[in-house]
């Protein structure tokens, strides 16, 4: 047998006959909240493209970037190292001289205070300036209240800029036309909602580009790794461009890795520099854009082309496990601020969220200590107030009154927390925490 074929064949087989003996024992083993979901196709996947000797952006990673985007609902995308770069390319593109609706140092984006830093701070880097609004309460998504009032009141705005709450939209009917209304930019950030959908269309499908994480945590992974999406073929070049270095040549888009047999355009040697049109120079190092370096490794991509084939089997088990979490936090409805999908909503849910009410006889330090006690993982919702946080507390400074502006935020900081609903949520581990939320309750008494 070939070697590499044979390492393939170990490979595999360790793995088979590692997952075939996990097992999980309740009160010494974790629930975890999330996690990655790997067999040996991932793993072979990416000891084969390891053991190809080409390690950066490729063949796989042409792949994906040809196969992901109608997953959100798109035509053209790029891949690059994780959600939060994506965030950061896509808030870069809307900088460019060739992006069609432009933005300019200080012009303003509304973004809700609650949030996941990597939304916000794209914005700050990118010499923009976030315009905060308060979300609310149900669902933890920005005040379409508020965010009118906003755009009414500034005709400084520029762009909106958010993430779909757990994969649970808000009302995109209203928003959309916000949005057209008042000419804006619309930024959307899809990292937490791969799998879900608002009036059977797509999330990640409504905004001029949208982005997606492939983080553990996620609805599928390759380790590290994100995507920018879009419709517009000159605004994916935007991006791809950003991504890599700022680099002119787009031979990554027709024939990523090979570097040997000329380029995509067919027009290497040219007078490419306007700065010196003399010069005959490769388009291999023009520059268009002031890039970064973003790009992933090809054995990222192996990995999250397995990903994709599992896909249909993950949001199921979100959609499945989310509803069975709802049935054991019901009869204790009375303490929480219950989750629940907006109308038209059809949410593939990150997480299980919660919010406990002020009246309730307990705090959330009592139920997630409890809970972690018993070794069940939770997660308080990301930053809560952002603003309240040392490194964003001087913005904070405008306003008087937190409370009094940001109300629900504020709340969420104190009250607010989640459980996972990722596929390794098995029934022995629902029961689990059926088990423990019960008992919990009944100490109360």
């Amino acid at each position: 047998m070939d070697k590499k074929q044979h390492i393939l064949g170990l490979v595999r087989d360790y793995i088979d006959e590692k997952t075939a003996t996990k097992s999980w024992v309740a009160e010494e083993d974790w629930v975890t909240y999330s996690g990655p979901v790997f067999d040996s196709e991932e793993y072979v996947a990416a000891i084969n493209c390891l053991l190809g000797e080409w390690l950066v952006f490729g063949e796989n990673a042409g792949k994906f970037e040809n196969a992901f985007p109608r997953h959100l609902g798109r035509k053209y995308g790029s891949l690059t190292n994780s959600g939060s770069s994506a965030n950061l390319l896509m808030v870069a593109a809307t900088k460019s001289r060739r992006f069609a609706k432009q933005l300019k140092d200080g012009d303003k984006i509304i973004t809700p205070i609650v949030c996941f830093p990597t939304t916000l701070n794209p914005i700050i880097q990118h010499r923009l300036t976030p315009v905060f609004v308060d979300v609310e309460l149900s669902s933890l998504n920005l005040d379409l209240d508020k965010v009118e009032e906003l755009l009414e009141a500034d005709s400084e705005i520029k762009a909106i800029m958010f993430a779909h709450v757990l994969g649970n939209p808000p009302d995109m009917d209203r928003l959309m036309g916000l949005i057209e209304k008042y000419n804006l930019v619309f930024l959307e950030d899809a990292c937490d909602a791969l799998g879900s959908y608002y009036d059977g269309k797509k999330l990640g499908s409504f905004g001029d580009m949208s982005t997606c994480s492939f983080y553990p945590a996620h609805h599928m992974t390759m380790g590290e790794g994100g995507f920018v999406a879009t419709d517009s073929q000159r605004t994916r070049a935007i991006v791809a461009s950003i991504r890599d270095w700022g680099r002119a040549c787009y031979c990554n888009l027709r024939k990523p890795g090979d570097v040997t047999s000329g380029t995509a355009c067919g027009m290497r040697f040219r007078n490419w520099l306007p700065g010196q049109p003399d010069a005959v120079y490769d388009h291999r190092y023009v520059y268009d854009e002031v890039g970064y370096n973003l790009k992933p490794l090809d054995l990222q991509a192996a990995m999250g082309l397995q990903q994709l084939a599992k896909l249909p089997m993950l949001d199921s088990a979100r959609r499945e496990n989310w509803s069975k979490l709802r049935a054991i936090f019901e009869p204790y409805r009375q303490y929480f601020h219950m989750p629940v999908a907006t109308p038209k909503a059809d949410p593939c849910w990150f997480a299980f969220l919660l919010t406990i009410r002020e009246d309730a006889p307990f705090d959330r330090l009592d139920i997630v200590e409890y809970l972690e006690a018993a070794k069940i993982q939770t997660r308080s919702y990301f930053s809560g107030n952002i603003l309240a946080h040392p490194g964003y507390a001087h913005m904070a400074q405008e306003y008087a009154d937190m409370n009094a502006t940001f109300p629900n935020a504020q709340l969420i900081t104190t009250n607010s927390f989640f459980l996972g609903t990722y596929v390794g949520l098995t029934d022995e581990k629902i029961s689990y925490i059926e088990r423990v939320v019960r008992t919990f309750f009944e100490d109360l008494k």
